[in-house]
This record gives structure tokens, sequence and C-alpha cells, in this order.
């Protein structure tokens, strides 16, 4: 079956219809902008403050968002009739996805410019930024597909706001507790450790070890995400 923008493209407006319906899941965009101007008037100009936002706007745009537009699908059994639809499984992803996609980007851009923030290589960032968005919307699928219900999500998903906002602060403690190294492999670490690198003049060689590992949480989740997705069509 060949891929059909018509289809994405019509699930797309009918979730920016619901989005925009719920304000409870709606009002979560506009958090990060806010603390972003908080922190641009105040003069923060700290790379770790920096990338709190974007990872907070992340889990909380990326994941929360998307966790509850699927999980929104599910409550209302409309997720099964979607299934049923002439649409593929890629298209019914990718165009429930793309909604989130776009929030985070724009709500990512607006904190930077409220922030103060940036960064010496564009293409770097932007591109880090992207794949990042990419995990985060496949976690919050795989979230939404085990949540039965809005509330339901709305709760699982609070340990990935918190994990991924504020999970980068766990390597300080490295040292006296070694097994938390494997924090530094958590696709947030590997956002500030890529901002970090830039702003010293690193290109995108220097960095691509560190997309690389982004990357590769973006395959393992998304091919979870499938394969649950895929076993809800045959329950």
């Amino acid at each position: 079956m060949t891929f059909s923008w018509k289809r994405m493209s019509a699930i797309l407006i009918k979730d920016y219809k619901d989005f925009s319906r719920n304000m409870a899941v709606s009002v979560v965009i506009f958090m990060p902008p806010l603390l972003a101007a908080f922190y641009g008037r105040i003069g923060v100009e700290s790379l770790d403050a920096y990338y709190m936002i974007f990872n907070m706007t992340f889990a909380m745009v990326g994941a929360f968002v998307q966790s509850c537009l699927i999980a929104e699908e599910k409550e209302k059994n409309t997720l099964r009739g979607l299934m049923l639809s002439p649409a593929n499984t890629a298209e019914i992803l990718s165009g429930k996805s793309l909604l989130s996609f776009i929030l985070t980007m724009v709500v990512i851009v607006v904190s930077a410019f409220l922030s103060d923030y940036y960064p010496q290589n564009i293409f770097v960032i932007t591109l880090s930024f992207i794949i990042s968005a990419l995990f985060y919307i496949a976690l919050g699928t795989l979230v939404g597909l085990f949540a039965k219900s809005v509330m339901e999500a709305s709760v699982y998903v609070l340990p990935v706001i918190g994990i991924f906002t504020f999970g980068s602060f766990i390597a300080v403690f490295a040292d006296k507790y070694p097994v938390l190294k494997a924090a530094n492999y958590m696709p947030n670490a590997q956002l500030i450790e890529i901002a970090t690198a830039v702003e010293t003049g690193a290109g995108f060689g220097d960095v691509l070890s560190n997309l690389v590992v982004i990357l590769a949480w973006v395959v393992v989740f998304a091919v979870l995400t499938i394969a649950i997705y895929r076993k809800r069509m045959v329950d």
C-alpha cells in the first residue's frame, strides 16, 4: 500500500481540533516559553539552564502531548477505527505524531528566542533537536498505547518529564555511584554534550557519535512502538 499524504493530513487536522479543545493538555505548551522568558529577563546564560528548558519542552510537549493524543483516541475508542481504516501503520503513526513534532519545534524556537540562546552552529543544534524530538514522540506514543485514558497517560508520563528534564543532573553523583554513569548516555545528557561541544567550536563530525546515540534511542523506541501498535491491532 502506498503512503497517502492526504490520509496523514486528515489525521493531523483531526488531532489539531482535539488538541485545541482540550485545555488541560494544550496549556502545557506555554510553560517552557514562560520559563524561558523569565530566564531571559534575569540574564541566565548557562547551558544547563537553557537545556533544562529544552529538555522540559521535549518531555512536556513531545512526550506528554503525544501520549495524551494517543490515549484520547483509545478512550474514545476511535483508535480502533483508525486501525481498521484504509490508512496503514505509517500513515497513522506519522499523522498522529506530526502535530506533536510541529508543536515541539515551535516551542523550542520560541523558548530559544525568549531565553536569548543563539548556538554557535545552528545546523548541528537543529539536527540534534529534530532527532531528539523523534525520540520523545516515539516514547510518548508508547506511553499512550499502554494508557487507557488521558488521565492515566498524564500519570504515566510524569516520570518521563522528571527523568528527562532533570535527569542530566544525575551525572553529578556518578563519581560516588558509578552505575549512574549510564545516565550520560540518555538523550537529554547527549543533547547537553552536543551543545557544550558546539560552544567550543565543534562541528558535525565532532558530535556525530552523540547524534548516533540519540538516533539509536529513536530506533529502539520506534521499533517498540510499532510492535505494540501492531499487537493492539490484532487484540
